[in-house]
């Protein structure tokens, strides 16, 4: 490969340096050759790992699909370049063309209160003990997440507002619902469950983060808070 010269990056600007500019301004403001050198890491005594994944870009002129082509032998013609280094760059294009190949799964929506029974069952089926779920849902009520908040005995489990919403807000929940499991088979909600549904639904009106529904799960069926007109 023919020589060339540069500067190393450490004598670059910091805004200028591929790690740090990313930092600073995000991926889409690095070019190809920039996030290329932050795969390699360094360049050499004489060039820095930019100019060096420039002078690698050109010889492909510029094509990444072509880049992708090259064997590890190829790519160690480059002064520079050792197996590592290498290895890095062809693992990188590899998971770049899976995630093209990739099929968009599209995340799975509530539409009513047997969906989230059915997303539940995995979970709570023939538990002997409560569990509580938090399902995390996006703007369209996509399910972002079931999260386990808490844990107990046969007959309850604590669960903390603070926790509950922390758990959503962390996550950019825009709506949460609440399913908790009675081993006993009681699909009458207690005292408890009401007065707890009442709190989170308080808390998130004044959070903007609606609680949709409360359901409570057994193996044999379900009470819906939402259902019966009592969130």
């Amino acid at each position: 490969m023919d020589s060339y010269t540069s500067i190393k990056i450490s004598q670059l600007a910091e805004e200028d340096r591929p790690r740090e500019k990313l930092l600073l301004k995000g991926k889409l403001a690095l070019s190809d050759a920039e996030l290329i050198a932050i795969l390699i890491g360094s360049g050499t005594p004489s060039v820095s790992a930019v100019d060096l994944s420039k002078h690698i870009l050109a010889d492909v002129n510029y094509d990444l699909r072509s880049l992708a082509k090259l064997s590890i032998q190829d790519l160690k013609k480059f002064k520079g370049i050792g197996e590592a280094k290498a290895i890095s760059i062809i693992a990188a294009m590899e998971l770049g063309r899976r995630r093209k190949d990739s099929v968009q799964v599209s995340k799975p929506r509530i539409t009513c209160s047997q969906d989230i029974y059915n997303l539940m069952r995995p979970e709570l089926l023939d538990e002997q003990v409560e569990h509580f779920y938090l399902i995390l849902l996006n703007r369209g009520n996509q399910i972002l997440k079931k999260h386990l908040v808490s844990q107990g005995g046969t007959a309850g489990t604590v669960v903390d507002t603070k926790i509950v919403f922390k758990i959503a807000l962390e996550h950019l929940a825009q709506s949460i619902i609440l399913v908790h499991n009675h081993p006993s088979g009681n699909l009458s909600p207690s005292d408890q469950d009401k007065r707890l549904t009442q709190r989170l639904v308080k808390v998130g009106r004044e959070l903007d983060l609606p609680v949709l529904d409360h359901v409570i799960f057994t193996d044999s069926g379900y009470f819906s808070f939402a259902d019966e007109a009592i969130l």
